[in-house]
């Protein structure tokens, strides 16, 4: 079979698709990801994706291109060359998969499978529906299932991405670390940089190397976050941070993507984090980790992209020194196993 799989948001939802891709391509001939741009290079990082397709979707995308006649149509054109026998389409449970069900049958999939609460018509060929909240990873992997798809025998069901990663001896240096990463997707989901660089110095203050982590446009909160600690702000690209999130002995993030790369290399997780979204659903997944933050905030569940509570309460009134505690205990009961591959 040749199989379309489509997660069309962020790195960290990309990465989080990872248990059902493998199912997939664990029965199938061939596996293409239909990926947003934010998504991308995650995408070419999974386990069992063969080629990456990029396309921004109006419908999900935060800052939205227009919809246009012409854009749709290019798409459906080179979705109907790959001739594709099936097509899963993930979502987040805010999303439809329905436009883009929609787009798959103009360009001729025979067979699509979605999670849908809204009546897909003769859009979907499986309408999956999965009860309770389970963890992000577990309710993709059961469309899969769902339509006969299964992991290999081997295969524990966590996140991971291709090796071999990338050295970075020449950035990190051969000494024992803790990577702090200061930056989310939004503004609601990530402390306020003066509290980041609190949990900097106290991790310093209980003896620890601490490496600041963040991409290009995150590097100059990294350095106001880093003070004297090492910071790699933009000094990274996705392969060479994930291989800097699998020689740290734990990493401290918010709900954002590099957290779930650490998960996929196998680095325990401090996850401060936002209630905003649950965390049943969201929180580092297939590693011992530790969520802090309060989960009862007023923010509760609003998918808030900016905090709506004044002081940004449920995230900076995390004392420093509780995550530094945090950080002792997974180092103390984690014993890492080698990251996937």
């Amino acid at each position: 079979m040749n199989v379309l799989v489509a997660r069309m948001d962020n790195l960290g939802d990309v990465l989080l698709a990872g248990p059902c891709v493998r199912a997939v391509a664990a029965g199938a001939e061939r596996v293409v990801l239909l990926a947003g741009p934010r998504g991308r290079a995650a995408g070419e990082l999974l386990p069992g994706v063969d080629e990456v397709v990029t396309w921004c979707a109006p419908w999900i995308d935060p800052e939205p291109p227009p919809v246009t006649r012409d854009e749709t149509e290019a798409l459906v054109r080179r979705l109907r060359e790959y001739s594709f026998d099936a097509a899963f389409v993930l979502t987040s449970f805010h999303q439809s998969p329905l436009p883009l069900a929609l787009l798959l049958r103009m360009a001729g999939v025979p067979w699509i499978g979605a999670i849908s609460e809204d009546y897909p018509g003769s859009l979907l060929d499986l309408r999956h529906r999965v009860p309770g909240d389970p963890p992000e990873p577990v309710r993709m992997l059961s469309l899969a299932e769902a339509a006969g798809f299964a992991l290999p025998p081997d295969d524990d069901g966590g996140l991971a991405i291709r090796g071999p990663l990338p050295p970075v001896e020449r950035l990190v240096g051969d000494e024992d670390y803790v990577v702090v990463h200061p930056a989310a997707s939004v503004p609601a989901r990530q402390p306020s940089a003066d509290r980041s660089a609190a949990i900097v110095r106290a991790l310093q203050a209980a003896g620890r190397r601490v490496v600041v982590t963040g991409s290009p446009s995150e590097s100059t909160l990294t350095r106001q976050v880093a003070g004297d600690a090492l910071d790699l702000g933009g000094r990274t690209d996705l392969s060479e941070l994930a291989a800097v999130l699998a020689a740290a002995d734990v990493v401290v993030a918010p709900n954002t993507g590099p957290a779930h790369l650490a998960a996929a290399v196998g680095t325990p997780v401090v996850s401060l984090f936002a209630p905003v979204v649950p965390a049943s659903r969201w929180a580092p997944y297939g590693v011992p980790s530790a969520v802090l933050g309060d989960q009862h905030a007023a923010c509760r569940d609003s998918r808030a992209r900016v905090c709506p509570v004044p002081g940004h309460p449920c995230l900076d009134r995390v004392a420093p020194e509780a995550v530094a505690d945090a950080v002792a205990r997974l180092s103390r009961v984690w014993s890492r196993r080698p990251a996937r591959r």
